[in-house]
């Protein structure tokens, strides 16, 4: 008997199923734990928000065009604002790796709030004679219309989270642009002495590139708003109420404060996944950036004895276990391996985004999760990288300008005075006799004297 009153028993299409009686959850969710146990990744927490936000949106629409009783719409509604709010979180934990589409998600969300509502109206949990999570809180929807929404709120959130990391970043840059004005150095390519330089304008050409790839990943925001709400299983709108498209998007802009607008065309947006391809790969565009100047700054900062040297990065813990005093560009690296990470995942969205067939695109739960973690990390290492790494970087001026006094691409700068030819035996000479450019320059005039 003790044992018994630990569970109840739920019941679905596939039969009957004992469900944890502390559980808000329903059958359906405790099949989908049963049966993917393949991980301990899990999906972002504001994917739930987002899900809880569209099921009161569809309730209010469904109020408003008379196919929910006020009753049974204000209790949706209403265990719907406690998951906004953050409640009974320990109900959602279902594995990424799943069923297609994401109707677990969608039925996780649905027995969540559908029990938390027969709580409100003084029922049994389970007790779904009196309100159903697919016939009340699913009314005039599908997984295949609900899933894509939630996916496309909770990126837009996210996204923004990594527009205000990357911009702080670039102005981190843009204050060392400045305080490096005046500091000449000795430009590189191929790894190899170049013409003179500012390491201001260097750090300046960091936050102009994070710029740019801050302006590709702004761009995609707008398609992401568009919304295929209303449109259930395919695109048709079957089962709903001819106006309930439009009030249930108008309702969910309103509570998520994002300028939503129904989908143009509800069979394209349900069976596509380019708009999440299209962040992922502005993500990934981002990404690279990053990881190039993170080289970068590794490069710069490398010795300090045996190194380039020309930069110091904070120092912000220790950088071995076994030689005293060494300190790594820890910062540098950590951001290096995220970029890794956010590109690895691009990879997979774009082979889920190619998977998709006929009307629906079953791969979204893993999309979903792959493109929220990207953005996640890419914020959160972008936000530690700007504060202990960037903000904190100090110059070798006097490294940087013996470097700039040696370098034998200042030879280039004799092209008009000695012809190509001529500064090409000048940069010979410097390379074999360890002398600086200028000083054979002296040289050379001092016996034409």
């Amino acid at each position: 008997m003790e044992m018994a009153s630990q569970f109840r028993l739920e019941r679905d299409p596939l039969g009957e199923l004992e469900v944890p009686h502390e559980a808000l959850y329903g059958v359906q969710t405790q099949r989908a734990l049963h049966n993917f146990q393949i991980s301990d990744l899990r999906i972002h927490p504001a994917f739930y928000i987002a899900y809880a936000e569209i099921k009161k949106a569809a309730a209010l629409a469904n109020l408003e065009v008379g196919k929910l009783t006020p009753r049974l719409g204000d209790a949706i509604i209403q265990a719907a604002d406690e998951i906004i709010k953050g409640q009974w979180q320990f109900n959602f934990h279902l594995d990424v790796f799943q069923a297609g589409a994401g109707t677990s998600y969608n039925m996780n969300v649905n027995e969540v709030i559908a029990n938390r509502a027969l709580e409100l109206l003084g029922h049994q949990r389970g007790d779904y004679s009196q309100l159903h999570p697919n016939d009340h809180v699913n009314k005039a929807q599908s997984t295949n219309d609900t899933m894509p929404t939630a996916m496309r709120i909770t990126s837009a959130r996210l996204l923004r989270k990594v527009l205000a990391a990357t911009d702080q970043l670039i102005k981190e840059f843009e204050v060392k642009a400045r305080e490096f004005a005046a500091i000449i150095k000795s430009g590189r390519t191929h790894l190899h002495d170049a013409t003179a330089m500012t390491l201001g304008q260097e750090f300046g050409a960091y936050a102009e590139n994070l710029r740019r790839a801050l302006a590709r990943l702004s761009s995609v925001e707008e398609a992401l708003l568009e919304v295929p709400l209303g449109g259930t299983a395919i695109g048709s709108g079957v089962n709903t109420h001819p106006d309930f498209a439009r009030l249930a998007v108008a309702h969910l802009s309103e509570i998520t404060e994002l300028a939503l607008r129904e989908a143009g065309n509800h069979f394209q947006a349900q069976q596509n996944l380019g708009d999440f391809l299209a962040l992922s790969s502005a993500l990934r565009g981002l990404a690279v950036e990053l990881s190039k100047i993170a080289n970068d700054l590794r490069l710069l900062s490398s010795g300090p004895h045996t190194g380039l040297d020309e930069i110091a990065l904070p120092a912000v813990q220790p950088g071995s276990s076994i030689m005293p005093g060494k300190v790594n560009p820890v910062m540098a690296e950590m951001l290096n391996m995220v970029c890794f990470h956010v590109i690895g995942h691009d990879t997979a969205m774009m082979l889920c985004a190619e998977a998709g067939q006929l009307e629906l695109n079953v791969m979204m739960p893993y999309a979903a999760y792959a493109l929220f973690e990207s953005m996640e990390v890419l914020a959160n290492a972008v936000c530690a990288f700007a504060e202990k790494c960037v903000r904190g970087i100090e110059a070798h001026v006097e490294r940087c300008r013996q470097y700039a006094e040696r370098s034998v691409g200042q030879a280039a700068t004799l092209n008009e005075e000695l012809g190509f030819m001529g500064a090409a035996e000048i940069a010979r000479r410097a390379t074999e006799s360890g002398k600086s450019v200028d000083e054979l320059l002296a040289e050379d005039r001092a016996k034409k004297s």
